[in-house]
């Protein structure tokens, strides 16, 4: 009897049947990881992160339930936002931002979770005013002290957050962060706790609303949950694994 070959860790969904047993399969996690932290499935936001993927992939994700999808890149996220305005999808962009693209951002997302500066928070909110419409954000946090990861120091997050109170269009949802990438479970569950500490602390000053946790990807997702991640940002284990690695997308991550 031949050994049969090991299943991938992240399959590759190619039609409507791949994405839902994957999509089944995230929540079915989701949902043990709450029960472990004593917390309830529903409390846990599924982002589904659909970088790379192109849009006839997505149609068939969209089919199987995956319509809350987050992006990286702001350009690919608008031409994706485009060419699928039929379907019924809430757009959000997650990587990093430079304040000459606000505007594209006005143009079609529906959230934002990647803002770390006064002079972006600045961009948005006169882009949204004119607009007359706002915006659902996460203010990014370095947690990881990573130089080459975006994102504000703990220390200056809370003073950063009294500083948002002045921009009406901006509806600061909580926090986001990114953990190291790295096996040492340990050192990613302090980046977790690092970030729920300080949304503590601004909850105790009025400062954050919903005061929601983004944190967790398809490697870590669990124990993001197990440390209070109320949304969590899963694309391999649902799409299928990238050829471009993460290290093009997010600064910093070398996966």
């Amino acid at each position: 009897m031949t050994d049969q070959p090991a299943r991938p860790q992240y399959p590759h969904a190619e039609s409507v049947e791949d994405f839902a047993l994957n999509i089944a399969d995230v929540r079915a996690r989701i949902a043990a990881a709450a029960e472990r932290a004593g917390r309830s499935a529903d409390e846990v936001r599924l982002l589904q992160v659909s970088k790379t993927v192109p849009e006839e992939r997505l149609l068939l994700a969209i089919q199987a339930g995956a319509t809350d999808l987050g992006e990286n890149k702001v350009q690919e996220a608008k031409r994706k936002a485009e060419n699928l305005a039929d379907q019924d999808v809430r757009w959000s962009v997650i990587g990093h931002l430079q304040t000459n693209k606000a505007k594209d951002v006005v143009a079609f997302a529906d959230e934002f979770q990647a803002l770390d500066s006064i002079r972006l928070a600045d961009a948005l909110d006169h882009r949204l005013q004119a607009a007359g419409r706002g915006l659902d954000v996460f203010v990014q946090v370095n947690t990881s002290a990573e130089e080459s990861k975006f994102g504000l120091e703990p220390a200056d997050t809370l003073a950063f957050l009294e500083e948002l109170r002045h921009r009406d269009s901006l509806r600061v949802q909580g926090l986001m962060t990114l953990a190291l990438f790295t096996s040492d479970t340990e050192r990613v569950r302090e980046c977790f706790r690092i970030l729920r500490d300080l949304r503590d602390q601004a909850r105790e000053r009025d400062l954050i609303g919903p005061g929601g946790l983004s944190m967790g990807m398809s490697g870590d997702f669990e124990a993001a949950i197990e440390e209070g991640a109320t949304v969590v940002r899963v694309g391999q284990a649902i799409f299928g694994a990238r050829s471009t690695p993460d290290s093009e997308y997010w600064p910093g991550f070398a996966g």
